[in-house]
């Protein structure tokens, strides 16, 4: 997700490791910033600290293609917006009045349903970071209502 909205979606069959994780990178999210008219330079990536996403590979490409990935620490909390953009996916598709057929059909109204995602979703969320932050603060680590 960028400030201008949601980007392409991803289906992902299998388990992710660090080569379909790259892969994602060069081909989903090089597609979303080209749509959206950026460039790397113009953004920060946030990511958590999974294995595959700190892996040599992945930060090689991070490296190779000019893009800043903001640093996280180990153990901390998980505050990136995109988890929330989640839930409120979740949210859209537990609307249905009946649950999906099948995988294909899933993945269907997952592509509807992400689609139909504003910008100023996006952009609420990432507007949000500040008050989030500040409530792990003062939590000391702890439990925060995010």
């Amino acid at each position: 997700m960028l400030w201008e909205g949601v980007g392409y979606a991803c289906r992902i069959d299998g388990r992710m490791d660090a080569n379909l994780y790259v892969k994602i990178l060069d081909d989903d999210l090089q597609a979303s910033i080209k749509y959206y008219k950026k460039k790397p330079r113009d953004i920060i990536f946030q990511q958590d600290n999974d294995s595959k996403h700190t892996s040599h590979k992945a930060q090689d490409w991070f490296n190779d293609h000019d893009y800043q990935v903001l640093l996280w620490p180990a153990q901390s909390p998980d505050l990136n917006p995109i988890e929330h953009l989640w839930s409120h996916l979740k949210r859209r598709l537990a609307e249905y009045p009946e649950g999906p057929k099948g995988i294909i059909e899933l993945w269907e109204r997952v592509e509807v349903e992400w689609n139909k995602i504003g910008a100023e979703v996006c952009q609420n969320l990432i507007e949000s970071m500040p008050r989030r932050v500040a409530a792990v603060l003062k939590a000391k680590g702890g439990h925060t209502k995010y």
